[in-house]
């Protein structure tokens, strides 16, 4: 038979109380978040929630309205794989966990961040009837989302759509901000602009290029064809945009460059000026997502700001309306950003 799991165990594991790891399971005051989160992914670990009694030890939900629907259930899972830049420490992705977590406190206990993309993970911590809901950031797997489904519990996508599982979903308003970043940059004066970036990765890269193209088609300019990277690895990506580049000509060299990201802005600039160009004055550039590195690169990136936190913040309580009425029509959330002006752009020369 398998050893117990106890609080004991948890408080041994990380040198702590067991007088702390009960507050930290119960949501008590008087435990910092990052204690309770260290408690949480040491009791995933050891496999306390995968035990049928665990729940009834030591777990309880701070507010009733939910509890009235969620019973003894009352920890969140969030799934998000650790893909590429796609983690706890990104700039990004961890902005949106910061929000997650900081509007759990308000109706939950805890939450359980896994990073893994397989399902041999979830089967090895999960116990169905130890959560709430589930939260997934970004890009997961079909196969760990069907298997998600199975458990018959909420789930709410931020930042992705996985098409055979009818949930709420949350975005930014990716569509709309590209469609208005290259429609201020047709109002400089360009006219021969390109977008970079595989609008297949993702339905938010997907949505920036259907906005790119949608402000060429409304302004009658010509759309290029060609889809100048595909690959998500950067020593490849780079190799791609250079490959690019070193067929453009004169007559075929964009004036102003639409980028996926602020991540690829950067890659482009950098191999931009390899080539002897200059941004913007001979080539504009602009981002998307407003990473801190975009305003202390020379030249700053024009992009575009996105609520990150409030992603997060948004998620939980599209999670909590869930459980509240699970009847209730699913819903497609879009949260707007703002577009910041920086110096990756100007008018083109004449």
């Amino acid at each position: 038979m398998a050893k117990k799991i106890t609080m004991q165990h948890i408080a041994d594991y990380l040198g702590v109380s067991k007088f702390v790891v009960s507050k930290a399971l119960s949501g008590k005051e008087g435990v910092s978040a990052t204690t309770r989160d260290k408690v949480l992914d040491a009791a995933s670990k050891l496999g306390y929630f995968t035990q049928e009694n665990a729940k009834e030890e030591s777990l309880s939900l701070q507010h009733h309205e939910v509890k009235a629907n969620t019973k003894n259930n009352n920890v969140v899972l969030v799934l998000m794989p650790n893909i590429r830049f796609q983690s706890k420490t990104s700039n990004y992705w961890g902005r949106i966990l910061d929000g997650i977590r900081e509007n759990l406190e308000k109706y939950f206990s805890g939450v359980v961040v896994l990073t893994e993309n397989n399902i041999d993970s979830l089967e090895n911590i999960l116990n169905p009837r130890g959560f709430v809901g589930v939260i997934s950031i970004g890009v997961v797997s079909t196969a760990l989302l069907l298997e998600v489904k199975q458990l018959n519990i909420p789930i709410v996508m931020v930042d992705y759509e996985e098409p055979s599982i009818r949930c709420d979903v949350l975005y930014n308003n990716s569509f709309d901000h590209s469609y208005q970043l290259t429609n201020y940059l047709i109002g400089l004066g360009h006219e021969k602009l390109q977008f970079i970036g595989d609008k297949n990765y993702s339905r938010s890269f997907q949505d920036r290029w259907l906005g790119f193209r949608h402000a060429m088609e409304l302004n009658n300019l010509e759309v290029a064809k060609n889809q100048v990277v595909h690959s998500t690895d950067d020593k490849q990506l780079i190799i791609e945009i250079q490959s690019w580049l070193s067929i453009q000509t004169e007559q075929s060299m964009p004036t102003a460059i639409v980028c996926c990201n602020d991540n690829m802005a950067l890659r482009v600039i950098s191999e931009v000026k390899a080539t002897g160009l200059k941004v913007p004055e001979d080539v504009s550039v602009t981002g998307f997502d407003n990473m801190d590195y975009s305003y202390t690169t020379t030249p700053t990136i024009t992009t575009v700001n996105i609520a990150k936190k409030d992603l997060g913040i948004r998620a939980v309580e599209m999670l909590v309306r869930r459980l509240k009425d699970k009847e209730k029509p699913f819903e497609k959330v879009l949260l707007n950003g703002s577009i910041l002006l920086r110096d990756s752009t100007t008018k083109p020369k004449k």
